[in-house]
């Protein structure tokens, strides 16, 4: 498969990037994974994409002095090495991977379409909201992209303290800047009851957005 790695340096993190072609993937490519017989049955794209975050993974625990590529866990998820923290994740013909050593979780997503976003607008973010991004500065199509992105990093940070996914009205954009935004919980997700906030970090790049949350311990 065609691939193109780059590096970025976002709020102190090493975000690891690879552009891949998703038209020239080929079952074989997987052969370089350790867990490869685990996506036999997978769809192409699913294959393509996998490969793409492991290959972003394993540049950005490389760089840490980990020659180390992430087994798929029983749900799914990433299985760090010990002692660290990552995140994963792929938009179209792009997948980025971050670790740390504190909980880490890093979203990116195709900037949505205006009629689309009228159409899933509801299923996104609740009311009130729907009222504030669109109070927001920004567009209303970027704004509501953010607050999809926020939840889905969110989730990915805090991954292993719940069993299932929390739905995205579990979380609610508080507020928004041309920087930052801030997540409020409306759910309790153990150990952190409803109303703790999460400030996330963003920023627009062509087409796509990139958000970003530390999470701590």
């Amino acid at each position: 498969m065609q691939t193109h790695h780059t590096h970025l340096t976002f709020h102190d993190l090493s975000l690891h990037r690879i552009d891949f072609s998703s038209a020239t993937f080929a079952d074989s490519d997987l052969l370089g994974l350790p867990h490869y017989a685990k996506l036999l049955t997978a769809g192409r794209k699913r294959k393509a994409e996998h490969l793409a975050g492991r290959m972003a993974a394993f540049h950005a625990l490389r760089e840490q002095g980990i020659p180390f590529i992430p087994d798929i866990g029983e749900k799914g998820q990433p299985q760090w090495p010990a002692g660290w923290y990552g995140s994963i994740s792929h938009s179209a013909d792009a997948a980025l991977a971050v670790v740390a050593r504190q909980r880490v979780g890093i979203d990116i997503e195709t900037r949505l379409e205006a009629d689309l976003c009228e159409e899933i607008a509801d299923s996104i973010a609740g009311p009130d909201e729907l009222t504030r991004l669109r109070d927001s500065r920004l567009p209303f199509p970027l704004a509501l992209t953010l607050a999809f992105s926020a939840k889905e990093s969110l989730y990915k940070a805090l991954s292993d303290r719940f069993r299932d996914i929390p739905g995205f009205h579990a979380a609610q954009v508080s507020a928004i800047t041309p920087h930052s935004l801030t997540l409020e919980l409306r759910v309790d997700l153990f150990p952190s009851p409803a109303g703790t906030a999460f400030t996330l970090y963003w920023y627009s790049e062509n087409n796509h957005v990139i958000t970003l949350l530390m999470a701590g311990e």
